[in-house]
């Protein structure tokens, strides 16, 4: 039996009936739900959205041994990238157009995810439109973690500059729904670019800007691989991370990345 499933529909005075409506399912199969069987991706996506709790919270990663562990890794690992520029514009392109539950970004400023292609935010309200859920997090211009990332790259105030130009881009997402955009002050080892199951990866090497550094490409094989862990990263700094509110974030410059 799914517990907190029970528990939270109950919280919320949800009756069954009415999620199998809004899942578009019949109420047998959320009872199924509710005595332990496991729904499709896309109705716990659906399920999760609409009691707003975490997917993982519902239904929890199983463990796995070792070995297990290092077979999903190997089979996760679609590609890598030299640098950044190595990855192909189609790539981000059909990753983007082929979305069909969310699309996840983290970021410091990515303002080349917009430099690259005008049209990434009519791209991203398009896909909400369509029931994507669209989750955009950068950098806080004004935190101590982009001023220590400006400092260690060498480049000073013009990181939070450059984080400032790259959120005009994406203030017609707000009046959209199923779009968020938010702002964290973390230290980021990582950005990371989530497309369903498929993850863009790019680790953050010391002193280094994130464009010249490697991207993997990872698609998730299984549970509580590398796609896991670096997706179970994202939420953690969503779940800390300020909604964006263009107009208390001071004047913007643009800048290159």
């Amino acid at each position: 039996m799914n517990e907190r499933l029970h528990s939270v529909l109950a919280q919320r005075g949800i009756p069954p009936e009415s999620l199998a409506e809004v899942c578009e399912v019949d109420p047998k199969t959320v009872s199924r739900w509710l005595g332990g069987r496991v729904p499709h991706a896309r109705h716990r996506f659906r399920v999760a959205r609409h009691l707003r709790v975490e997917e993982l919270f519902l239904w929890p990663a199983p463990e796995r041994t070792a070995l297990q562990q290092a077979a999903g890794s190997e089979q996760e690992l679609v590609m890598t990238y030299q640098n950044r520029a190595s990855v192909p514009r189609d790539t981000w392109l059909s990753l983007l157009k082929g979305a069909q539950e969310q699309i996840a970004v983290l970021v410091f400023s990515g303002t080349f995810f917009a430099q690259s292609n005008p049209h990434v935010a009519k791209m991203l309200a398009e896909r909400a439109s369509d029931g994507v859920r669209v989750r955009l997090c950068f950098g806080d211009s004004n935190g101590q973690a982009a001023a220590i990332r400006g400092r260690e790259e060498g480049i000073g105030d013009t990181l939070a500059a450059k984080i400032r130009a790259s959120l005009t881009y994406y203030r017609p997402l707000l009046s959209e729904a199923g779009c968020e955009v938010r702002l964290h002050d973390t230290t980021l080892y990582t950005s990371m670019f989530r497309y369903d199951n498929n993850l863009l990866v790019n680790p953050h090497v010391w002193g280094q800007p994130a464009s010249a550094n490697p991207i993997l490409h990872l698609r998730r094989a299984d549970t509580t691989g590398w796609f896991d862990n670096y997706a179970q990263s994202f939420e953690a700094v969503w779940a800390t991370a300020r909604p964006w509110t263009p107009d208390q974030e001071g004047p913007a410059s643009h800048g290159q990345d």
